[in-house]
């Protein structure tokens, strides 16, 4: 198995459980004595973590400055972690990754999907995921999981419903993302996994 087939990606509306898939994720991959990285976007870098703030706690944001922000923090990370993990032989592990910039501003923003995947692709310069896993929940039952949601988890239901229908469709023209009901418990989704990736 090559380095590249190591990158996965965890994808979803806010509230889907892609953190606890992470976590879970990583502890498996351990277990079978596997060097893992996990990630999260925004973050992972200092500068991330800056944009992470910005992105998440700004009362407004300019919808193409969301989109740049988040590319810049997208492109850092790739370089300064990712790509080294992946030449280390390490796998990584992606809580979120530039499909939900496709999906959050090309689709529920209105902004356009092939920009906003033609803005980010080119920061990333080849670093991607190999497989991208959607974990598809109802928004109504998301929003219902978050405690205390940041400014775009606070969008709504017709905003995470709009995000939603972006990752079905990727699921349906993208060979890369593989859509999972998120309503399994987290060890048949981290099988479910496995069966894709090793």
């Amino acid at each position: 198995m090559g380095f590249v087939s190591k990158y996965v990606a965890l994808e979803g509306g806010d509230g889907s459980g892609k953190s606890t898939v992470a976590e879970a994720l990583r502890a498996h991959l351990v277990e079978k004595g596997e060097s893992v990285v996990v990630v999260r976007e925004p973050g992972g870098t200092p500068l991330g973590e800056v944009v992470r703030g910005l992105l998440l706690d700004s009362e407004h944001l300019d919808d193409w400055a969301e989109v740049f922000l988040f590319a810049a923090q997208r492109a850092e990370l790739a370089r300064e972690v990712v790509s080294p993990a992946l030449s280390a032989g390490s796998w990584v592990i992606s809580d979120r990754s530039y499909y939900s910039s496709i999906a959050y501003q090309g689709r529920a923003r209105g902004l356009g999907e092939s920009r906003i995947r033609e803005i980010n692709e080119i920061g990333l310069a080849g670093v991607q995921p190999d497989h991208v896993f959607v974990l598809d929940v109802d928004p109504a039952a998301a929003l219902a999981r978050q405690d205390d949601p940041d400014r775009i988890g606070s969008e709504g239901v017709e905003f995470q419903a709009s995000v939603r229908d972006a990752y079905l469709e990727l699921g349906e023209s993208d060979d890369k993302v593989i859509v999972l009901d998120a309503s399994a418990d987290v060890s048949t989704l981290v099988g479910q996994i496995m069966e894709h990736v090793g």
